[in-house]
């Protein structure tokens, strides 16, 4: 089973006020240095069988129909290597 990644995140001309909540809320807490925050949603999809390009099509409509509101959101598609795949990954590259 794999895991593929949607990030979602409001296009860079949206005001972001939760973002700027938390801008504003680093300095008083301590933590200098972070000129812009922007929050978005991730959501994890679980897809039986593999991840071909048509598995990606099906979940990029699925994110531009249902995930995100294209007129404000932009979002971005991407397989997440399991945690075997990079056990097995990390042993190849070893040897």
């Amino acid at each position: 089973m794999a895991r593929v990644v949607v990030d979602v995140m409001l296009k860079p001309e949206i005001l972001d006020p939760q973002g700027q909540a938390v801008q504003r809320a680093l300095p008083r807490l301590g933590f200098e240095g972070i000129s812009d925050v922007r929050q978005g949603k991730r959501f994890e999809l679980e897809v039986e069988g593999p991840v071909d390009d048509a598995a990606l099509a099906r979940i990029r409509e699925i994110a531009e129909t249902f995930l995100a509101n294209t007129v404000i959101e932009d979002f971005d598609v991407r397989i997440e290597a399991d945690q075997a795949d990079s056990a097995a990954l990390a042993a190849k590259a070893e040897s």
